[in-house]
């Protein structure tokens, strides 16, 4: 590889690595509202089959990109990814702790009550989902390159689908147990909310799917890369 490919590939890597850390720090700040994805009044055990976190929605994204860094980049760097993810997460907590300790001016905007209200929860929210997010990542990426392995780099959809839904029910039901341990959810929506939240990666990673044969194709086809390549940056 010359050095001008190099030097993209090193970029591309950086961007990828900014949308991962971005929509994970963003799922833990904006959690506490909850919607229906889905307009019906199934209950399953009792619970709204539908109702769901807004955190939920660019968390998906971060799979999504780590199957594409681990399919491209390979192991270590999607290994390096999420280790950044959690220091970035958990440094976002500690911005919020200390914005939260500083008391509002009297013509502020936003006073301390709303303040707390929206970010109370969040470093506790945090704290559970790296827990989570960081099993089900390692799961997610050691799952992977098992297929990958296995396929000797062929059934890209195998691999990407398998590793995706094994770790969003690990991480579902992680973060939403904890979350529940915590006194942050209540505990009668735990099986609505794992069930729901479960639906809803399934459909996603399912749906991106022909995303992530679009990204690697592209990839392959800019760095003359065979099934079983990886670049080295």
């Amino acid at each position: 590889m010359n050095k001008k490919k190099e030097e993209l590939a090193k970029i591309i890597y950086f961007l990828l690595s900014g949308l991962f850390i971005t929509s994970l720090v963003v799922s833990n700040l904006i959690f506490q509202k909850f919607f229906y994805w889905y307009p019906t009044d199934l209950n399953i055990l009792g619970n709204k089959l539908f109702e769901l976190s807004v955190g939920i929605l660019p968390y998906p994204i971060t799979f999504l990109i780590t199957d594409l860094i681990s399919e491209i980049y390979g192991k270590k760097r999607a290994n390096q990814v999420v280790i950044i993810g959690i220091f970035a997460s958990f440094f976002s907590m500690g911005i919020l702790l200390m914005a939260n300790a500083v008391p509002a001016i009297e013509n502020s905007p936003i006073d301390d009550d709303t303040f707390n209200q929206v970010f109370a929860f969040s470093p506790i929210a945090v704290l559970a989902s790296m827990i989570a997010y960081l099993i089900a990542q390692f799961v997610d990426i050691r799952i992977y390159h098992f297929w990958k392995k296995l396929t000797n780099g062929q059934m890209l959809w195998l691999r990407n689908n398998f590793s995706t839904f094994s770790s969003q029910f690990i991480d579902t039901f992680l973060v939403v147990g904890l979350l529940s341990i915590f006194g942050v959810l209540q505990w009668k929506l735990f099986w609505g909310l794992v069930l729901s939240g479960f639906l809803f990666k399934i459909i996603v990673a399912v749906l991106d799917t022909p995303l992530l044969y679009f990204f690697v194709g592209i990839f392959r086809k800019t760095f003359a890369l065979k099934a079983t390549d990886e670049l080295e940056i």
